[in-house]
C-alpha cells in the first residue's frame, strides 16, 4: 500500500470527479490520503471529505500565503478543529517568502500560533517552507527548545544543509513528484541520504505531476510514480519504499490508528 501524505481533493482539477479521481489512485495502489486546508474557510469541505470516504484524512491550518486573511486566528479556534477524529493534522503552515503574498512577520506569527497547537496536541504539523530556510529554521530551533512537537517538511525543494538540519531536529521529509525532474539533481541527490524512518512520498496534487505526467493535473494515483522513481534512487524496491513510508506516516500520523481503533 502507498499513502499520498499531501493532497488537495477539494481544489479545482480534483474536485469536479472526486469520486473518479479516488478510484484511479486506488487502482494505483494508493490506499490512504492525506487531504490537507489551506484556509480556515475550505475546513468544513476537506473534512466532509474524510467523512465520507473512510481511506481519507484532513488535517487543519493555514497556508502562509493566506496568512494575512487570517492574522487574528487565534490558538483556540485551530485547537477546537483539531478535536474532530478525522483531523489528524495541522497545517499547511509554515513561511513563503518567494511569492510573499503575505506580510512576513505575520506569516511568522502564524507559524508560531500552529506550532504551539501541535505541540499540545500531539498532532504533527506539516510546513511549507519556500526561500524561507533561514527563519524557518530559527523558529523551528527556539520553538523545540520550549518544548518538542512532531513535524515534515512537505515537498522537500529546499538545500541539502536545511534538510539536514531539519532532520537533527527531529523532522520528517517527504518527496514530491518534484525530485523526478530533471533540474533536481541536488533534491536527488539528497533524496538518498534521507533516514530510512524519516522519509515520505507526496503529489501536491493537484499539483507538481511527475514524470511521466509533466503537463497533467496531478492526481493522488500519480504518488505510485514518485514512489518507483525514490526506490530507484535509494536502491531499494518499490514494495519496499511502499512499506517504509507507510509504516513512517502511521508512526507520524499516529491518531489514524487512534482512530481506527476507537469504539463506533
Amino acid at each position: 500500500m502507498l499513502i499520498d501524505s499531501h493532497c488537495h481533493l477539494n481544489y479545482k482539477g480534483l474536485i469536479e470527479d472526486q469520486p473518479a479521481v479516488l478510484a484511479r489512485a486506488r487502482e494505483a495502489g494508493v490506499g490512504t490520503f492525506l487531504n490537507i486546508s489551506t484556509r480556515q474557510s475550505e475546513w468544513d469541505a476537506v473534512i466532509a471529505t474524510a467523512e465520507r470516504e473512510s481511506d481519507v484524512w484532513a488535517t487543519v491550518g493555514i497556508h502562509p500565503h493566506e496568512a494575512e486573511g487570517h492574522a487574528d486566528l487565534g490558538e483556540a479556534v485551530l485547537l477546537a478543529a483539531t478535536a474532530h477524529p478525522r483531523v489528524i493534522g495541522i497545517g499547511e503552515t509554515g513561511l513563503d517568502y518567494y511569492y510573499d503574498k503575505s506580510d512576513r512577520a505575520v506569516q511568522r506569527a502564524l507559524f508560531r500560533t500552529h506550532i504551539a497547537v501541535g505541540r499540545a496536541t500531539g498532532l504533527p504539523l506539516i510546513i511549507h517552507t519556500r526561500d524561507a530556510e533561514d527563519d524557518t529554521l530559527e523558529i523551528l530551533r527556539d520553538e523545540m527548545e520550549q518544548g518538542d512537537f512532531p513535524a515534515l517538511i512537505h515537498c522537500f525543494t529546499a538545500s541539502a544543509d536545511f534538510g539536514r538540519a531539519v532532520l537533527d531536529l527531529g523532522l520528517t521529509i517527504s518527496l514530491s513528484g518534484i525530485v523526478t525532474f530533471k533540474n533536481a539533481r541536488e533534491l536527488q541527490e539528497f533524496a538518498r541520504e534521507i533516514p530510512e524512518d524519516r522519509v515520505l512520498v507526496e503529489t501536491d496534487s493537484p499539483f507538481l505531476a511527475p514524470i511521466p505526467h509533466r503537463g497533467k493535473v496531478c492526481e493522488p494515483a500519480f504518488v505510485a510514480d514518485t514512489a518507483r522513481f525514490v526506490a530507484d534512487l535509494r536502491g531499494q524496491s518499490v514494495e519496499d519504499l511502499a512499506q517504509i513510508t507507510t509504516r513512517n506516516f502511521l508512526s507520524l500520523f499516529s491518531k489514524v490508528n487512534a482512530t481506527r481503533g476507537a469504539p463506533s
